[in-house]
Order: structure tokens, then sequence, then C-alpha cells
């Protein structure tokens, strides 16, 4: 069996005027990661390609540590840690952040909720009906969240279409912060996108970072394939892992894996709550918020 924990931000403190950037200190980090060693054999990327079936089916409990969004604090602070206790890890990577330089929406959207209240987002910038189901659907997806904030979310990925949502979020944005800066503090260099291939470690997570299961298929199939290409071409590696923003499963249907597949994918995630076993399609499987794990913030 696979048990698989997700990471995104890794910083040494998370201090803003409102809270909207969660993760982990390098402290807290490694000793998760010291907590999960007692509990299971860490695998390498390449294993999880070459030898999937019999990891899913082995009883053992075979460990995999990801990360999303190819942040620059994951290079910086989590891998000298991974280097260290000689754990493998996999760190999937939008390739629009450098091929285009544009920060991320999503990451835009953290950054203006660190300043501006989710309540003052939703009364001043955005004026739309929200459903006693689309409440639920809220709390569900962003269970970590407070209801105002997990509303705001789910509006801003899940009920507005792109247009609308980057002209709130883009005009918003530019008022406040310089692009070019967030992306050299934010991302990862190409420079550490050809690191990480050489030792096996880099996935994708699409071009933009939009929830796939939302779009058409052409539109699907483009997001997979300019990453894919974008980043084959720069570490002259065959990048066949990929990690689907959200993760949702609005965002990760059987088109979604059948195209991922087509496009020269071999696995797949998720951020399905669960152990993967034979049962799970190899393009959609499982992970855990690293918070639902022993050492996690939600673990009991």
């Amino acid at each position: 069996m696979l048990t698989v924990s997700n990471y995104h931000y890794i910083r040494l403190d998370f201090k803003t005027k409102y809270p909207s950037i969660f993760g982990l200190t390098p402290n807290e980090f490694r000793q998760q990661l010291n907590l999960l060693k007692n509990q299971g054999n860490f695998i390498h990327p390449n294993d999880l390609v070459s030898d999937l079936n019999a990891i899913l089916q082995s009883k053992d409990n075979n460990l995999l540590i990801t990360f999303d969004d190819g942040l620059k604090e994951q290079f910086d602070l989590a891998l000298p840690i991974l280097d260290e206790l000689g754990i493998p890890a996999v760190f999937f990577v939008n390739s629009i952040n450098l091929e285009e330089k544009k920060v991320s929406n999503v990451h835009k959207i953290h950054l203006l909720r660190s300043i501006i209240s989710a309540s003052e987002f939703l009364d001043k910038f955005i004026d739309m009906p929200f459903s006693r189901l689309e409440k639920k659907n809220a709390r569900e997806i962003y269970r970590y969240d407070d209801e105002k904030s997990a509303a705001l979310k789910y509006i801003l990925n899940f009920k507005l279409d792109f247009k609308q949502q980057e002209q709130v979020v883009n005009s918003l944005f530019d008022l406040h912060f310089d692009e070019n800066v967030i992306l050299d503090s934010l991302y990862m260099t190409e420079q550490n996108l050809i690191e990480l291939a050489d030792k096996g470690y880099l996935g994708s997570h699409t071009h933009s970072h939009y929830p796939l299961g939302l779009l058409g298929a052409d539109s699907i199939k483009t997001e997979l394939e300019k990453t894919k290409i974008y980043l084959d071409k720069l570490t002259g590696s065959n990048i066949n892992i990929v990690s689907y923003p959200y993760g949702t499963p609005e965002s990760c249907t059987d088109l979604v894996a059948h195209l991922a597949k087509k496009t020269g994918h071999e696995i797949g995630f998720t951020t399905k709550r669960g152990v993967n076993t034979l049962n799970e399609n190899p393009l959609l499987l499982n992970r855990f918020d690293c918070n639902d794990l022993t050492g996690g913030k939600n673990y009991k």
C-alpha cells in the first residue's frame, strides 16, 4: 500500500495581518518526517513509476512525500532536511511561473487574503449568491479555514470562470504587489528544477494551476502538455508524474485522468484522502494533507 503526504508552504513563520497562508516551519516538518519514519518505508518517485503495482499490493506501508506549486521555500528549506534524513520526495511545479513570468492566480489570492480579510473581500469585491449546498461543499473542501474564508475560496476557485476570477484578482493584486518581485521571491528557479530532475524528484502541476475538470477537453490537454514539454526540454528528462491543482472530484475527473495518460503521464495525484491500494486508478491516486497524518495539526 501507499500513503502519500502532501505539503505546500514551509516557512520560518506565518505572520500576516490576516491568516491566509498555512504550512509548517522547518522544525515542524522535520519532526513529522521523523514520526513518519516509524510508520513505514519512504519510496523514491522513480520506484513509484517502475514498480507501482508491487508497491500498491504490498502489505508494507510505503510512504511518499510530495510538494505542490514549485515554491522556492520548498527547495531552500525543505529539501536540505529531506537530504539530511535520506528521504526522497517529488516536487510538482507549474510552468506558467517561469515560462510566462506570471504569478499563479492561486498565490495572488493567498497574498491578497493576507492583507484583506475574507469578509471585506466578499462584501466589497464579490457579489454572488451562495447556496446551502455550496456552503457545505466549501466547508468540506476547505476544512482548515473559517466559514468566510472557505466561502471566498470556493467562489473564487469554483464559481467564477477564469476571466471573472482574473478580473477581480489581478486588479487588486496590481494595486498591492509588484509581480516581478513576487516571482523572484516565491518560485523555484530553472536551475532548481534541473537539480530536482537530476535527483528524479520533479513532477508536473500543469501549466496554469486551473481546476482541470472544469475545462474543456482541448484546454485540459493543453494544460498537461505545455508543462510536460517545458520540463522535458529544460531538464532533459521524461517528466511522467503529475498532481492536479486543487485535486477535488470536480477537478480530477475520469476525462482528466484519460488525457493525462494520453499526454505521457503514468502517475497522477488528487487530494482525495486515503491509502492507495491496487483498487486505485494510477492516474487518480489519493493523497493526504500533511496535517491529517501523524505529527500533523489535525491528526487524532
